[in-house]
């Protein structure tokens, strides 16, 4: 019997062929979202595909930052995103006032050095920075394109940026800054359910810290993560550390193996209270009122540029995507 999401999956359905609209999704929306999509994707994926639509309409299901991104890469397209209250921790972390007055402090102190940042960052930040990097390309860029007798300032992601010193040798000034879904992982947690599931693998995001990354057998983004389980035939439990909605993507893809997710200090889950501010009602009224839409900045200008050379020009290595030990 249809239920009143089946509706409203059936209107966003009705009202994307109305309005010209390809659907983005990121991993981390939740599973009913990502059914819809006509793409779903990390950061670096959904950068790039947005470049490749042919609509006139780009409904972004993710957060603020991304939805930004994909209207700096794509000047001339709608881009909605369904609550444009979706932040993200590590945005909030890096104010650019205060990464602009930290690089001025550097320089006077005669400091060479590039700025390379995540994604999870504001325009403003990207228009501050040498070079912008997701998960799936961090590795490239530190070790190809900043310039071996320049310093790092890698923000705002502490964690990801002490993952990528250990795997490149590159030394970093890194900002203090951090995921509130990948923080908060127990560690306690995840060394009782290795002792349960003695066969299992344990795969996590860079995000998290190192001391789940300790216990990882596997570490890679979230397009790394479906890369390597899809590699494994054989019936494998995986102990899954980063957003919840991820294991939705797997289990879709990879019915053969079982997920368990990693569980929170404080809860059974981590899911993101950002990315879940997208509903399918938000979905819906976003396209059928043609708001909230993402409106050029002037930041986006400088920001567009350091975007399209760090993301768009190929080829760009999977990075940020070796077993733990390698």
């Amino acid at each position: 019997m249809p239920t009143v999401l089946d509706d409203i999956s059936a209107e966003i359905l009705d009202l994307k062929q109305k309005i010209g609209a390809t659907i983005l999704a990121h991993y981390y929306q939740e599973g009913e979202i990502q059914a819809l999509a006509d793409i779903t994707g990390d950061s670096l994926k959904l950068a790039r595909e947005a470049t490749k639509v042919d609509t006139p309409v780009i409904v972004f299901c993710g957060v603020l930052f991304m939805a930004e991104t994909a209207k700096m890469l794509n000047p001339a397209k709608t881009v909605l995103l369904p609550d444009t209250s979706a932040g993200c921790s590590l945005v909030d972390s890096c104010p650019p006032d205060k990464l602009a007055r930290y690089q001025e402090m550097l320089r006077e102190n005669g400091r060479k050095f590039q700025t390379v940042t995540y994604i999870n960052s504001s325009a403003k930040v990207k228009a501050l920075s040498d070079w912008i990097v997701t998960s799936g390309n961090a590795e490239d860029v530190v070790r190809n394109k900043v310039p071996a007798d320049h310093e790092i300032l890698f923000v705002p992601d502490q964690h990801l940026g002490r993952y990528l010193q250990e795997v490149t040798g590159r030394q970093m000034i890194l900002w203090n800054g951090s995921c509130m879904v990948h923080e908060i992982f127990s560690v306690h947690d995840l060394v009782k359910l290795k002792r349960k599931y003695p066969d299992s693998q344990t795969i996590a995001h860079p995000e998290c810290p190192k001391n789940i990354l300790e216990h990882a057998d596997y570490i890679g983004g979230t397009e790394a993560m479906i890369k390597h389980v899809g590699a494994i035939g054989t019936p494998t439990t995986f102990l899954v550390a980063t957003e919840p909605n991820m294991m939705w993507q797997l289990e879709s893809r990879f019915k053969q193996h079982k997920y368990i997710g990693v569980p929170g200090i404080t809860c059974a889950c981590n899911a993101c209270p950002h990315m879940a501010k997208n509903t399918l009602e938000k979905i819906r009224d976003c396209m059928k009122h043609g708001k909230p839409e993402i409106i050029w900045q002037p930041e986006f200008d400088k920001a567009k540029e350091v975007l399209a050379r760090s993301l768009l020009n190929p080829p760009v290595a999977p990075a940020v995507s070796h077993p733990h030990g390698d």
